[in-house]
């Protein structure tokens, strides 16, 4: 025998408001489309991308920290209004 274990292997990404490391299932992915930031809930859409907890103190950190156009290369800033109304509707 070997001595390896057999853990299952997760994908993770890390959260551009706290900068965590979570498993990728606990995370929200957004894309920019056009000038703003579209929560991709099913992570379907084409293009960058970037994940965020789906909880309001990481996408305020997030915001502050002007980490979406960093994260997704765009220029200039990217309105947030309907990613925070998707996240206040999350349990």
């Amino acid at each position: 025998m070997s001595g390896r274990t057999q853990a299952p292997v997760r994908p993770e990404r890390t959260c551009v408001g706290c900068r965590e490391r979570s498993a990728k299932s606990d995370l929200l992915r957004i894309v920019a489309a056009g000038d703003a930031c579209v929560p991709d809930p099913r992570g379907t859409l084409p293009g960058r991308g970037a994940y965020v907890h789906p909880a309001l103190v990481c996408l305020d950190q997030a915001v502050r920290r002007r980490a979406f156009p960093r994260a997704l290369r765009v220029q200039g800033t990217l309105d947030t209004a309907a990613l925070r109304t998707v996240i206040e509707a999350t349990p």
